[in-house]
């Protein structure tokens, strides 16, 4: 079953409900210019709320080692997603600490990149807008994805709508899928009926069985805000 990362959680109600809809990931962006900014005590106060199934991931850009290390531990952060010009010794002394995702921008040089960051534990595929690093809401061709998803764990973002996201995952195969603005009202506020709706047709029929095996999970996530 694909899973699903819901990136750019802001507060306590958006990871609630994206927690109950079934999500795999929640993201919290640590990039100081992102309108989905949050800081580090603010995601670690919702983390720590969250079921143990959940894994919390830090969205990093250009960010220093020795920043991105004391958020993520100060955050209580499970895996670190670096989306900036990160290079593969800066992942390879990160993983020591913890699981990295490495996200590229999906061009020409793709092949190459996709060498390059092999060390990574999981790779997302993002969409290219000019000097924007993630967020830009493109989309990309996902039968890029069909031949490198059977060699490394992918993560396909950009663009990704309830809408696309049946097509998306039938033509690129993924490990995982990344939405963000897709299931938003506004930038950093989610939209729980697209929450919904997205996971619907991610999961399709499966979604009803997942959420009542995961009724554990919907038990465990603490209604007091």
């Amino acid at each position: 079953m694909v899973k699903v990362k819901i990136c750019g959680i802001t507060n306590w109600t958006d990871a609630r409900k994206s927690a109950e809809a079934g999500a795999d990931f929640l993201g919290f962006n640590f990039y100081a210019k992102s309108p989905r900014y949050i800081t580090p005590a603010a995601a670690g106060q919702i983390i720590k709320r969250l079921p143990k199934a959940i894994k919390s991931v830090g969205v990093f850009v250009n960010e220093t080692e020795e920043n991105i290390l004391e958020t993520a531990r100060m955050a209580g952060l499970h895996q670190i997603q670096l989306h900036g010009d990160e290079s593969p010794e800066m992942v390879a002394r990160l993983r020591r600490n913890f699981p990295v995702i490495k996200a590229l921008r999906v061009d020409r040089k793709i092949e190459a990149s996709l060498s390059d960051f092999a060390n990574a534990d999981a790779l997302l595929l993002d969409a290219v807008n000019g000097d924007q690093f993630g967020g830009t809401g493109k989309t990309f061709d996902w039968n890029v994805m069909r031949g490198a998803s059977a060699k490394k764990k992918l993560f396909l973002a950009g663009g990704l709508t309830p809408e696309n996201i049946a097509e998306a995952i039938r033509i690129g195969r993924p490990y995982a899928v990344d939405v963000c603005g897709g299931v938003e009202a506004r930038p950093g506020k989610k939209d729980p009926k697209r929450v919904t709706a997205f996971m619907r047709a991610v999961r399709g029929k499966r979604l009803a069985g997942k959420t009542a095996t995961r009724g554990s999970t919907k038990a465990k996530v603490r209604k007091k805000s």
